[in-house]
């Protein structure tokens, strides 16, 4: 493997030895990951041994080694390699049912892994694998903590819309960095991109007869309605296929609806659903989202009933407007999110700053009855906005194309007080939560309540980093992050009997051990001045009530290059379907103080058993290139 390795950077060596830039060109021509500061570290290292800033061909592979062949590595592979040099497919197969629990694994599979990642040419040929090729398989995705069958859709995309999880955003047009980009429409592209499969629009009367989009009481600026739905028209699906909910926040006067329909139908075209699939207007039980896939539905008020729009789509109305009755309308009040203090005043722009000093909305006054356009209304088929009353009401008279949204606040107290019931109802009707209006800084609430509950479009802001979206983005890596996770059947069944506060016959326990061993390359801490930190793990499980726990490892001092823990922890899981696991890492740097490295976190259902590496993430859900956790996990 010495020659092999030569070979590789003698080129670079040609004119003489070489320094830290021409050391992080080798590096990545070798696709070598690291981190600026540790490798930094590293080099002055080996530049120490002698003066200058320059290191020859052996301070290189001493450099290349620290970053690259870890102790723990190496350990596993020596106990599985017959000469502690390579490792014939026979052992590697020996490794993978052992130690990877890969049970299925046949020679064809250890072959298949030399073929993939072993560099050395002759080692390759003999089938067999050196210790290079082994560092290059356990940093894969293969050995990832997160199952690969989990990573495409393996889901049975066939039952009704209501039967999914589906990742959801609200205030979409908000972003916390305005430098991405042209106005507010960044905020959109970037969580199409994610897969976001709910994107919110707040529409307000623009200026000749074009709507605009902006949230009510912010400085926000303001977006034409036609801009943002070019972008949807170009993103909607480049990330997932399965169909895309507008849930519009509509503020315009019927006028501007029509526009509003206009840009719909003339910028999405085919995309756009107006009308039943297969031309169906019974309605007992949603379509699919593979019978919707690449299709956009608008979410809104409608007037009168599909059948209704379905005769009219053949006479081709033009213009008419319906005045929505009381039990119509989910009335502005109950539904703008977070525009509630505003609804007073009809003109936008004046009364921004005012509802700073009283986020508490006065008595409601009697809501105006609405006006929708029926050309508005008409593009509404599966996801009609209908005012929550209770859920009784809902059993007697909601169809089942008629969805709900239900503020943060309501919404945790049913979820306490009446969960059989509102089980009841998500497993009918799709049900929409949203972050109540006092959360001036678009601060996030716990998604994982409502999902205990089978809400299935639980919106928070995407652009406010933290555990709420962390938890967002890990139940969304499921399923080939296409944004609809399969709800468990008991969250399906409309007789069931389940609740998270009484989990009764629907626990099926695991019992989930989780062996810590070591940190690689983890961010430094931003106080120190090198490579350093004071890493601790703090490894949480979000669920039903029972399963929510969190157990901390000890702090290793002054080492964010590779500290090792070797700590078991052990987690007793009642309803696994629901259950999350995040690590999170943080920089001890005082008793009460501890600031935030990277974290991970994914449904406990998609973790694989055996050696893994653990990616880490930063606070804004980017992924940290060349940070990870290894561990062991195991469970029954």
């Amino acid at each position: 493997s010495h020659t092999w390795f030569w070979n590789l950077i003698q080129n670079d060596f040609k004119t003489g030895n070489i320094d830290l830039e021409g050391c992080t060109r080798l590096l990545e021509k070798m696709q070598v990951s690291f981190d600026e500061e540790h490798l930094k570290h590293v080099f002055k290292k080996a530049i120490d041994k002698h003066s200058g800033q320059i290191i020859s061909m052996d301070d290189f592979r001493a450099v290349y080694r620290a970053l690259v062949h870890r102790p723990e590595f190496e350990e596993l592979f020596k106990a599985y390699s017959t000469d502690g040099k390579i490792l014939p497919d026979s052992q590697l197969l020996k490794f993978l049912v052992k130690e990877q629990f890969q049970t299925e694994a046949n020679e064809t599979t250890a072959l298949e892994i030399i073929m993939k990642y072993e560099p050395i040419d002759e080692v390759r040929r003999k089938r067999q694998m050196s210790f290079e090729g082994f560092i290059r398989y356990m940093n894969s995705d293969e050995c990832s903590i997160f199952k690969s069958q989990h990573r495409t859709i393996y889901q049975d995309m066939n039952q009704p819309l209501c039967d999914y999880f589906i990742s959801s955003s609200h205030n979409t047009y908000l972003i916390a960095d305005q430098l991405m980009g042209p106005s507010h429409l960044w905020g959109y592209t970037s969580a199409l991109l994610k897969g976001c499969r709910c994107l919110e629009i707040d529409c307000w009367d623009g200026t000749n007869n074009e709507p605009i989009v902006y949230h009510g009481h912010t400085l926000t600026s303001k977006i034409p309605f036609r801009s943002v739905i070019h972008v949807i028209d170009k993103y909607a699906f480049m990330s997932s296929a399965y169909p895309l909910v507008l849930s519009l926040e509509n503020h315009c006067s019927p006028k501007q609806q029509e526009v509003m329909a206009d840009c719909l139908k003339t910028i999405l075209g085919d995309k756009l659903l107006s009308s039943p699939i297969g031309g169906e207007v019974d309605m007992t039980r949603l379509p699919s989202p593979e019978a919707l896939k690449f299709k956009v539905l608008v979410k809104n008020k409608k007037a009168g009933t599909l059948e209704e729009s379905m005769l009219r789509m053949e006479d081709e109305y033009r213009g008419e407007t319906e005045e929505l009755s009381d039990s119509d309308i989910q009335s502005e009040d109950d539904d703008t999110d977070d525009t509630l203090p505003l609804q007073r005043s009809r003109t936008p722009t004046k009364r921004r700053g005012d509802h700073r000093s009283s986020p508490v909305p006065q008595k409601k006054p009697k809501v105006k009855k609405a006006k929708i356009a029926i050309a508005l209304s008409d593009l509404v088929v599966y996801t009609k906005s209908q005012k929550f009353v209770s859920f009784d009401h809902s059993l007697e008279h909601q169809k089942c194309y008629e969805n709900n949204s239900i503020g943060e606040t309501q919404a945790r107290k049913l979820a306490r007080y009446s969960a059989k019931e509102f089980i009841s109802h998500t497993t009918r009707f799709i049900t929409r939560i949203y972050p109540k209006g006092t959360r001036m800084s678009s601060s996030n609430y716990n998604p994982q309540e409502f999902w205990n509950v089978g809400c299935q479009m639980v919106a928070l802001n995407f652009q406010t980093p933290g555990t709420q979206m962390e938890l967002q983005d890990g139940k969304f890596l499921d399923n080939g992050g296409c944004g609809y996770v399969l709800k468990p059947e008991f969250l399906r069944d409309r007789n069931t009997t389940f609740t998270p506060q009484n989990v009764g016959g629907y626990s099926k326990p695991m019992s989930l051990s989780i062996r810590l061993i070591s940190g690689h390359q983890l961010p430094p801490s931003s106080l120190s001045k090198t490579n350093k930190a004071d890493p601790m793990v703090q490894i949480e499980i979000y669920g039903v009530p029972e399963d929510q726990a969190r157990k901390k490892s000890s702090v290793v001092k002054s080492n964010a290059l590779c500290p090792k823990w070797n700590e078991t922890f052990s987690f007793n899981i009642q309803v696994p379907e629901l259950a999350m696991i995040r690590f999170c890492v943080e920089d001890e740097v005082s008793l009460v103080n501890n600031e935030f490295l990277g974290q991970y976190t994914l449904p406990v259902m998609s973790l694989n058993t055996g050696y893994r590496n653990i990616p880490l993430m930063s606070k804004e859900g980017i992924k940290l290139e060349s940070a990870s956790l290894f561990a062991h996990v195991w469970y029954y």
